[in-house]
């Protein structure tokens, strides 16, 4: 299946992978923010884009169907046995044209920013040769640096990701030996923490792509690290990287969603 070449706005499609359950935050999709639920906010923002044609949410939760389908957004139903959202998000693709552009964003995002969905999308856009795009931004706390819940992503010069950790990368070597500890480097030179990128969660994907990435075995980064997208790069995938600013947030836990509902409040 031919997997490059260059697409109208019309196919590209955002795809919102939605489960009910949460091993953190059970139910968090459906918890209420400036008076709505969640995952609305969340297509709310993804809607803003002006490079999405459709947008819909995956789910396999009728709870979740209903309340996105009474906003007047389109929701479909997918298998609940799938172990990633973007297994279900193949799933939902699948009878999509071959030549659309899938566009995975995170359910839990309600502030992510329509512009940063337009730059990956653009990203993919602008080189027919790329298959697959995402996001990173600056980090500017450094307890992010050796938080693993923060997967950091090292890029080469033209742009495309060399690896993904949980782990803090590119290791300030010079730095440590001077200061006896990474923490201490990081906490005695201000702009130690800036050579870093936190990758978030945003993927644009060519459906040819999406559908032989789904169909892959997990490699042995991608059990090590358990980070999904390892996996194309050991398929030999060039991730095209694009900055973006920050500003976005995912709910994971309740102090998250403490903290968004804060700012949502603060900005009404």
């Amino acid at each position: 299946m031919e997997e490059h070449g260059k697409n109208p706005l019309k196919n590209v499609i955002a795809i919102i992978p939605a489960r009910y359950e949460s091993v953190r935050l059970e139910g968090k999709l459906l918890l209420p923010l400036a008076g709505k639920a969640l995952i609305l906010h969340t297509l709310e923002q993804a809607s803003r884009s002006t490079h999405v044609g459709r947008i819909l949410v995956a789910t396999d939760d009728k709870r979740i169907a209903e309340v996105v389908e009474g906003a007047g957004y389109e929701a479909i139903m997918t298998a609940s046995d799938h172990e990633s959202g973007t297994d279900r998000i193949a799933e939902a693709a699948s009878t999509f044209d071959d030549d659309s552009i899938i566009v995975n964003v995170q359910a839990d995002e309600p502030l992510i920013d329509p512009v940063a969905i337009d730059l990956v999308v653009e990203a993919m856009l602008s080189d027919p040769e790329i298959l697959m795009s995402t996001c990173c931004e600056v980090i500017t706390d450094p307890s992010d640096v050796t938080d693993p819940n923060v997967v950091k992503v090292v890029i080469d010069k033209q742009g495309f990701a060399r690896y993904f950790s949980r782990s803090p990368i590119p290791f300030p070597r010079d730095a440590v030996a001077k200061h006896g500890s990474l923490e201490a480097a990081l906490n005695n030179e201000d702009k130690l923490v800036l050579g870093f990128r936190k990758h978030l969660g945003l993927y644009v994907y060519r459906k040819g792509f999406l559908m032989r990435f789904a169909g892959t075995a997990r490699s042995e980064l991608e059990r090590t690290e358990m980070l999904e997208q390892l996996r194309a790069l050991d398929m030999g995938a060039g991730i095209k990287i694009v900055e973006t600013k920050p500003g976005s947030m995912g709910v994971d836990t309740r102090a998250d969603y403490d903290a968004v509902k804060a700012i949502m409040e603060a900005a009404v």
